[in-house]
């Protein structure tokens, strides 16, 4: 069977596409290579992968619709992981055209296609942010969804209620999980841990919302991620929507603590107050994801963040 993965020589892409290709199984990934940051990141993403038989790289915009047709029809995927989009919330307030263009055109074209073609299991990769600045804890499934503080957790949004359309119309299986604060080795520029670590190691100082009181992030693993990624692959569900986050939300006082105890660099703080586009808390539900998935996240953030600075060390810091 052919695994198609959109996105998939980024952070999360290339991650599950090795732990696919581990498996034995043929992964075709798309992925543009866009300038959001430094494409060569992703190229040594998927570095390894590229030099696997069962591994095929199409260099393309999922926006493109005839190539998007042409991917499909040579490659007759059953499995689509969508990975691909336009990410951050902060930046989609500049760009927020581009967003909806990637973010939902692009996933119109894909699901479109998936109607004709014999899919037995479409994961849509969603985000907590679509559960806009809530009071209530932790953050369930059935939880409205209507307030996003963002174009991109709109477009998250536009993309899951078209994913239930086209389910209904097609009976096209689709998993919609909803992803909580990725990180781990390979982790984006632009993201927390390697934003804080990489100023921290040139002895720079960076922004900290709130100073980081009162402020938490549910920090979820890249294993525990694609481990739940492949388990939705895996299940087949005629349609559901489901959270994988860590389930223990952490105080960004204490990771940047953490950072410092496990780096050996000190943390120089910017503190600014939060903007408009951030909730002060994610805090996953996880049941369902253990009830239907069998979805237990094994990675505590001590470990993970060793993890990722061993990463870093190894890949980033020579280059500093």
């Amino acid at each position: 069977m052919t695994y198609l993965i959109t996105g998939g020589a980024g952070f999360i892409g290339s991650h599950l596409a090795d732990a696919l290709l581990k498996r034995g199984e043929q992964v075709v990934c798309i992925d543009n290579f866009n300038t959001y940051y430094d494409p060569q990141r992703k190229r040594r993403n998927i570095a390894q992968a590229i030099e696997h038989p069962r591994y095929t790289l199409i260099e393309a915009d999922i926006h493109d619709v005839t190539a998007m047709k042409q991917v499909f029809a040579t490659y007759r995927p059953r499995y689509i992981a969508h990975l691909a989009a336009m990410a951050g919330p902060r930046p989609s307030i500049a760009q927020p055209v581009l967003y909806e263009a990637v973010n939902v055109g692009g996933t119109v074209i894909l699901l479109d296609l998936a109607r004709h073609y014999e899919i037995r299991s479409f994961v849509f990769a969603s985000t907590s942010s679509v559960y806009g600045r809530t009071t209530k804890l932790p953050f369930t499934e059935t939880d409205p969804t209507d307030h996003p503080l963002s174009p991109y957790a709109a477009t998250k949004k536009a993309g899951e209620v078209l994913a239930y359309t086209f389910h209904h119309l097609y009976a096209i299986p689709i998993t919609v999980v909803r992803f909580f604060t990725v990180y781990g080795p390979r982790g984006r520029p632009d993201m927390t841990p390697f934003l804080f670590v990489d100023k921290m190691v040139r002895g720079e100082s960076f922004i900290l919302f709130n100073g980081g009181e009162n402020l938490y992030r549910d920090y979820t693993y890249i294993d525990d991620i694609v481990t739940g990624v492949i388990a939705a692959l895996d299940t087949e569900l005629p349609f559901d929507i489901i959270n994988l986050g860590n389930a223990e939300p952490v105080l960004m006082q204490r990771f940047v603590a953490l950072l410092e105890s496990i780096t050996g660099y000190t943390a120089h703080i910017d503190a600014v107050p939060l903007p408009p586009t951030d909730a002060s808390i994610t805090f996953a539900n996880t049941s369902k994801a253990r009830q239907l998935l069998g979805y237990v996240p094994a990675t505590h953030i001590e470990d993970g963040l060793m993890h990722f600075w061993q990463w870093y060390q190894q890949e980033v810091l020579p280059t500093v």
